[in-house]
């Protein structure tokens, strides 16, 4: 079947936009129609100078930029399977996803190409890596230039790919203390576009600025929707509040999408002012709780400004609920929700047994639907908890109110989400678990007015030990993200609290942090 596939949106819109000015990327413009022919080239060059099949993993790992979409836009035609890599991996990490994954061929640009070096001497065995090829200019370990294999390819478009061909392999965190691909499919991706554009009302694209980063599942409505609108994107590298808000008044920008922590470092630069916003007409934000103070200045400093809530996660591809404009009015009981289902997706609450809970009552928040994906990479047994029972197991727990609303109250998996990235605890715990002066170690999320959550670790020290935090942090730093790192630490001498079943009951941790916060999580 070939209804739900990225071409049959993306072809149509190009015949009637190909003239549009679609991309603004620092100096680099161009319209869609010469952004195709880019794509095209590609496409022909992964497969004829590459060695890609459509089978195949290639990695990206770069900020955000026209050649980034242009490999999202390749994957998306049939060229093969993106594998986006987040840009605040340590080389451990890098390396364990790239010999797992099988992404023989590296996209890199100069900022993180050294990076990918710094793995290829950490992978186990012979060096998996066929090739990097490096995007944009700069001084930095490579095999090939981006432009070049551009410029010796010819603009031959790719068969088209099938509903059910895979076409993203995204590391989310794991449980276990090992990142899991998330693969997906074409039907999955473009489902959770419609589901979009049918919920929200008069979903259209004008001007968007990409600024959430392009390996995230936050920048899916960018990548492919954008095209089909006939708008045009704005890139900017990397986040940062001035760049963030020049651009918006430089190129009137009609719509982003941005992680709450992001909003607030932009309304805290002493450049800010409400009118250097003025041209947004929509602004979706999601993956951590939005600050009260934050949306309360929001909707007093622009009146007009229509706000989209979504809630999702690598695993739908990325939406499962939608608070929509109109949730947003002050005083609404409904802010502290996460929204409703958005259309075509059927969302229920469950208890251990798997049988559905009334609304009103606490359970696991189970996801069905076109949008999930089809496995976790190499891990059957994962892949089978996950999708048990037909529905997909989100590890969040919540409830239904009786309008159909969902609220979210705690994490049955322990998953804290910083900044809009996602952390779970037993990787950060590994971590730290291996220092000598660590007897027990719990990681908990914790209240934090400018990431939502920050990551914080509760140390019980070895007799006679007396670590500092730093070399608590110093310490995961070998091994983990920075971003995963713990904030804060906090040590104690006597042993963790246990359940029954000798779990330790992080719930009893976390209450003095987050007493007097209504939204625990979002």
């Amino acid at each position: 079947m070939q209804e739900l596939v990225f071409p049959q949106m993306y072809l149509p819109a190009l015949e009637q936009h190909g003239s549009v000015q679609g991309i603004i990327d620092g100096d680099y413009q161009s319209s869609w129609a010469e952004h195709d022919d880019r794509v095209c080239r590609l496409t022909h060059a992964l497969a004829n100078q590459l060695g890609v099949g459509k089978a195949d993993r290639f990695a990206v790992l770069a900020l955000n930029s026209h050649a980034y979409l242009e490999l999202w836009h390749a994957a998306f035609m049939g060229a093969g399977i993106i594998n986006p890599l987040n840009l605040r991996l340590a080389p451990k990490e890098l390396a364990y996803i790239l010999q797992d994954s099988g992404s023989e061929i590296v996209f890199a640009d100069a900022l993180f190409a050294p990076l990918v070096a710094a793995a290829r001497e950490a992978m186990e065995g012979d060096d998996p890596i066929r090739k990097v090829v490096l995007i944009g200019g700069g001084d930095a370990p490579h095999d090939v230039k981006y432009e070049d294999v551009i410029a010796a390819a010819e603009p031959v478009r790719c068969a088209t790919p099938d509903e059910d061909d895979a076409v993203v392999l995204m590391y989310t965190g794991g449980t276990t203390g090992l990142p899991k691909g998330v693969l997906s499919t074409q039907r999955a991706h473009i489902l959770n576009v419609y589901h979009g554009a049918m919920t929200i009302p008069g979903l259209e694209i004008g001007t968007y600025l990409m600024q959430t980063p392009m390996f995230h599942a936050a920048s899916m409505l960018g990548i492919l929707a954008a095209g089909v609108f006939g708008g045009r994107i704005v890139f900017i590298p990397m986040f940062n509040p001035d760049g963030v808000l020049d651009l918006i008044e430089k190129h009137d920008v009609t719509d982003t999408l941005m992680v709450p922590t992001m909003i607030g470092l932009c309304m805290a630069s002493e450049n800010y002012r409400p009118e250097r916003l003025a041209s947004i007409r929509q602004l979706i934000y999601g993956a951590s709780p939005m600050p009260e103070a934050i949306l309360t200045r929001l909707q007093q400093e622009l009146p007009e400004l229509s706000l989209v809530q979504g809630y999702g996660m690598t695993e739908a591809c990325s939406t499962v609920t939608l608070l929509l404009p109109e949730d947003h009015r002050p005083g609404s009981d409904k802010l502290r929700s996460v929204g409703k289902p958005a259309m075509g997706i059927h969302v229920s609450t469950q208890d251990d047994a798997g049988n559905e809970l009334p609304r009103g009552e606490i359970g696991e928040v189970c996801v069905r639907g076109g949008q999930i994906m089809q496995e976790y990479w190499n891990k059957e047994e994962a892949t089978a908890e996950a999708l048990r029972g037909g529905w997909y197991h989100t590890g969040d727990a919540g409830y239904i109110d009786n309008d159909g609303y969902l609220f979210l109250v705690d994490r049955v998996k322990d998953m804290i989400v910083t900044g809009g990235e996602n952390v779970y605890s037993a990787e950060v715990e590994s971590a730290i678990s291996t220092h000598p002066a660590v007897e027990q170690v719990a990681v908990i999320g914790i209240p934090d007015p400018n990431w939502g959550e920050a990551v914080h670790a509760i140390v019980v020290r070895r007799a006679g030990a007396d670590p500092t935090a730093d070399e608590i942090q110093a310490h995961a730093r070998e091994s983990i993200a920075g971003y995963k790192v713990p904030k804060s630490v906090d040590f104690r001498d006597e042993p963790l609290p246990l359940s029954g079943a000798m779990k330790v009951l992080k719930r009893d941790l976390r209450a003095p942090y987050w007493e007097g916060h209504d939204k625990k999580i979002g």
